[in-house]
């Protein structure tokens, strides 16, 4: 069946007019981009009206869950202002295999630094203290209720939960400001032509989905001998699954509109995403916790499958339809 499909795909190349892909580049600029990071600057903002009621209040978690989601959809985006003062590493510290943010969160907590808490100074603390994932292990990791006070803690909640907001404000102005660059290349723009955007764009989309597969599958997978369940994403607040979710969501959705000129491989591509969040959805796991039992070790290999066979068919025949190729990875610092 694979080389029925490769037939028709050889016989369909990608060549739309130029029209046509620059149509392409407005729809992903205004919806997936722009689209994508107003909404996540949306649901900071109700993360931020949350935690000025209770730090406790389910509200907050709620909000928290569906800001971490909105971010990862667009977190495949690592060009442009997201790269420019490090903005998503202010988001998204992870992985962190040294434990950085545990180090940094229990020793403000001890300290109990009032003049930390100002947004002038967290904005200059380290990515560590920053971000999602140092707001994920201050709400879900249970031995910090013995260091500090509480006052403290959910003082410390809310300056993290409005450092967000403020990087998400930044992005969503950042981006809005930056989309004539994407949908008008050339003197003005730091891309010459459409086919340097859709080359951003696909990268964009390829390394999204690797991190997807390498980093949050299999960073818990680990290996037979030696599983990590403790290694996956977010897995204190239960929230693995779902960002895993998103992730593949948001950067093959990408992949799916880029392959708009292809009606054969962008049938495709949604197809194979269909079923990945079909795998995903029948999983009951979470946090990946049964890698660990060979059986549901299994399930999880077969959902990492799912998305290598997507970034696969991204790689081995989106990429040349287009005419461009991923590069090198932008989200492992190379």
């Amino acid at each position: 069946m694979k080389h029925v499909f490769a037939a028709l795909l050889m016989a369909l190349p990608l060549a739309a007019p130029a029209q046509d892909r620059a149509e392409v580049i407005r729809g992903i600029v205004a919806e997936d981009i722009v689209g994508g990071f107003a909404e996540l600057d949306e649901r900071a903002a109700d993360m931020v009206q949350a935690s000025g009621q209770d730090c406790t209040h389910p509200g907050l978690h709620e909000s928290y869950a569906a800001a971490f989601s909105a971010w990862v959809r667009v977190s495949h985006l690592r060009f442009g202002p997201s790269e420019a003062e490090n903005r998503a590493f202010a988001l998204a510290y992870w992985p962190d295999p040294r434990g950085r943010t545990a180090k940094a969160i229990r020793k403000m907590l001890a300290d109990g630094d009032e003049d930390l808490l100002s947004a002038e100074a967290y904005a200059d603390m380290s990515i560590a203290a920053r971000g999602f994932y140092a707001l994920d292990y201050l709400l879900h990791e249970e031995d910090l209720e013995k260091i500090g006070t509480p006052e403290y803690r959910c003082a410390l909640v809310r300056t993290i939960v409005a450092d967000i907001h403020g990087t998400t404000g930044d992005l969503a102005e950042a981006w809005d400001a930056f989309a004539p660059k994407l949908t008008e290349p050339g003197p003005d723009s730091p891309y010459r032509s459409e086919d340097e955007v859709l080359q951003v764009l696909y990268k964009s989309a390829s390394t999204g989905l690797e991190f997807a597969s390498d980093m949050r599958l299999g960073r818990p997978l680990g290996t037979f001998e030696r599983p990590r369940p403790n290694w996956a994403e977010a897995y204190r607040s239960g929230l693995s699954l779902r960002l895993l979710q998103e992730a593949v969501r948001g950067a093959g959705g990408l992949a799916v509109r880029l392959a708009s000129g292809n009606a054969v491989l962008q049938d495709r591509l949604r197809a194979e995403l269909e079923a990945f969040q079909t795998d995903a959805e029948a999983l009951d796991d979470p946090v990946f916790a049964s890698v660990a039992d060979p059986m549901g070790r299994f399930r999880v290999e077969s959902l990492r499958t799912d998305v290598q066979d997507i970034r696969e068919i991204v790689q081995g025949e989106l990429g040349p339809a287009l005419g461009v190729s991923a590069g090198f990875n932008s989200m492992d610092g190379d």
